[in-house]
């Protein structure tokens, strides 16, 4: 099997044979970004058919282990805009083509970091989903990768490009609610039971290898693939790197604490609701303490919550964020509206949400492409994302291990815990040609 050095080296190859340089961004003659889109799930079909209606992009490959869902997702392109893209299993063949200018990885959240560090590697620019990466440590090897190669890497947390929330954000900058001291965050939505599955011959469209990527071997189990991979350690981030992960980057954006990681992460947690596959609890809070940073100088806590509840949310908000400040508090539903409160509960200003999430992916694909044009980092830059699944995971590990984590933001490292340090990566089936080992 050939290992990762040996696939970068014929990418690098090709890439010099094409007359490509490091920096450079390959135009068609349409002047259209040609895009291959990997993972042709409901959200990399979301992708696909969005970017097949611009002007400016031109979907070139879709690309999915399944094949069949891949070829769908072609057809789906081509009723839209005329023209069929490749369908295609194996990522490599995009990489291969020297005309592709950027991918968007939709993949399962146990690819996006390996996906994310090959196309850079290869020159390409990146849309990647939240979480960004399925651990601490790959999250900084996909900002080394971006940095090193220049290229634009973009996390898919595209409230960061929603307008009424950057105008909620800009108040809280302004000192609308004073300092803000604590963020909160939520998701309150029903998860169907996986039940329990047995080994299995994968289905003919699927290669199952390939999904797998670099991931340990486990057999195929049906209940498990597609979707149900979130709730299994392997492959997924539970709740907190699903939904969660666009809740805690909002929470992080208006605490002020884009550029810092928790000194501790605390959480409880217990699995009261599921009786099935899932190996993440599904209900928990995690409690994150932030060092004193800014012009204010104090201490700052964000505090997240998941929980079984179809029938409610909490503040009118099924998943929502609250900021509470010196001098009143703010309300943000992600697709719903904002409400800012002064001082004795007093509705200072309300706006409601101008746009659905395919709304707002819109904003994040127009952002995405200018910035390739223009070389200037995105809203939801890869730092950012990285920071905010980092929460995300290091909440995942103090539920696992039931206890308190303590932090150096610094080094990336838990301090004197290092059964939990372990946890900040993952093993790679060896020698595998994506392995970030």
């Amino acid at each position: 099997m050939m290992n990762r050095r040996e696939a970068l080296h014929g990418l690098s190859a090709g890439l010099a044979f094409a007359g490509i340089s490091s920096t450079g961004l390959v135009r068609s003659a349409d002047d259209a970004v040609l895009v291959g889109v990997v993972g042709c799930g409901r959200r990399g079909r979301v992708h696909a058919r969005l970017l097949a209606g611009r002007k400016d992009a031109r979907v070139s490959y879709v690309c999915d282990p399944d094949r069949t869902r891949a070829e769908q997702t072609a057809l789906e392109v081509e009723r839209i805009c005329g023209k069929k893209p490749v369908a295609v299993q194996d990522l490599r063949r995009i990489l291969d083509d020297s005309t592709v200018d950027a991918v968007v990885i939709a993949a399962p959240d146990h690819w996006h970091a390996p996906a994310t560090v090959l196309a850079c590697d290869a020159g390409r620019h990146v849309y990647v989903e939240s979480p960004c990466s399925h651990n601490v440590r790959e999250g900084r090897l996909m900002v080394e990768a971006a940095r090193r190669h220049g290229r634009v890497v973009q996390t898919g947390t595209q409230a960061r490009n929603s307008n009424h929330i950057c105008r909620a954000m800009q108040l809280l900058r302004e000192g609308a609610i004073g300092d803000v001291l604590v963020a909160k965050a939520w998701n309150s939505q029903r998860r169907l039971n996986i039940g329990q599955g047995r080994p299995a011959r994968p289905p003919v469209p699927l290669d199952y290898d390939l999904w797998l990527g670099p991931a340990p071997y486990e057999p195929y189990h049906a209940n498990r693939l597609h979707g149900n991979w979130r709730w299994r350690f392997a492959w997924g981030t539970g709740v907190p790197g699903h939904h969660g992960a666009h809740q805690l980057d909002l929470a992080r954006w208006g605490l002020g604490v884009d550029e810092q990681h928790p000194e501790s992460v605390t959480a409880r947690c217990a699995t009261l609701f599921s009786e099935d596959d899932h190996e993440f609890p599904d209900t928990r809070q995690l409690t994150l303490d932030y060092a004193p940073a800014g012009r204010n100088g104090r201490r700052r806590q964000l505090i997240f919550e998941s929980r079984i509840s179809p029938l409610c949310g909490r503040e009118g908000y099924e998943n929502g964020n609250a900021f509470y400040g010196t001098k009143g508090f703010l309300l943000i539903g992600r697709n719903d509206s904002f409400k800012l409160y002064g001082e004795r509960d007093r509705l200072m200003e309300e706006a409601p949400a101008d746009g659905t999430r395919t709304g707002n992916t819109l904003l994040h694909h127009a952002d995405f492409l200018d910035c390739i044009r223009s070389g200037r980092r995105p809203q939801a830059d890869i730092e950012i994302g990285a920071r905010s699944a980092a929460a995300c995971h290091l909440g995942n590990i103090a539920s696992r291990l039931n206890r308190t984590l303590f932090f150096d933001g610094t080094t990336e490292q838990i301090l004197g815990d290092s059964e939990a340090n372990e946890l900040l990566t993952r093993s790679y089936r060896e020698g595998h040609w994506a392995s970030l080992a």
